[in-house]
């Protein structure tokens, strides 16, 4: 036990840091699956034509997203964050104008790259390696 005594800071910090990373995969994959969640509402509510309440609904999803926007920066890559953001604005732009086929595709490309964003967050041998 004595031996192990002078590693203690060392083997803390790494546990820390294992947690944070665990906590971190988690609440990512939480978010994430929320927001595809509220598009995928937006996206059933175009296709009904009750571009009001998709209009709506979108702009809920996209107001809880600004939310998180200070954690997404700190824990994943800038410019993930960045073309999920333009990626609503364009959906938003195409909910507005009632473009069906548009909005479908970006609202499809949206949810996936929120997927992807959860993913790079994982704790697995691909992202470590």
């Amino acid at each position: 036990m004595k031996k192990l005594l002078p590693y203690a800071p060392a083997l803390s910090v790494l546990l820390i840091i294992l947690a944070f990373a665990l906590w971190t995969d988690h609440t990512m994959t939480k978010q994430t699956d929320r927001w595809r969640d509220q598009l995928q509402q937006a996206d059933a509510l175009a296709q009904s034509e009750d571009w009001p309440a998709a209009v709506k609904a979108l702009a809920d999803s996209y107001e809880d997203w600004g939310t998180h926007q200070i954690w997404l920066h700190i824990v994943t890559e800038h410019d993930a964050v960045d073309d999920a953001e333009a990626m609503y604005r364009r959906s938003m732009a195409f909910a507005a104008a009632e473009e069906l086929s548009e909005f479908r595709a970006e609202i499809s490309d949206l949810r996936d790259q929120l997927r992807l964003m959860a993913e790079m967050e994982n704790l697995s041998i691909k992202n470590v390696m």
